[in-house]
């Protein structure tokens, strides 16, 4: 899978932690929690939709470089 966004992903005071892995599937961090949650994404264009392994949906889009994501903002940690 070519992903131009898989990577890190983080809220501005770390405390949320996306790793978005290149085989479409991602780990998420919360706080001190790690593989807090862990699921598969797919993107279409600049838009991503979440699919955990309990079966819970989200989504988000990606916009000059941030993630927007469930009411949070996430950037892209090098």
């Amino acid at each position: 899978m070519d992903n131009k966004y898989a990577g890190m992903w983080v809220t501005k005071d770390g405390y949320i932690r996306h790793n978005l892995l290149p085989n479409g599937r991602y780990d998420e961090a919360r706080g001190d929690r790690e593989s807090a949650y862990q699921g598969n994404y797919t993107i279409v264009g600049d838009h991503i939709e979440y699919v955990d392994d309990t079966g819970f949906t989200a989504d988000g889009d990606f916009r000059n470089g941030i993630l927007y994501h469930a009411g949070m903002v996430l950037y892209r940690q090098d």
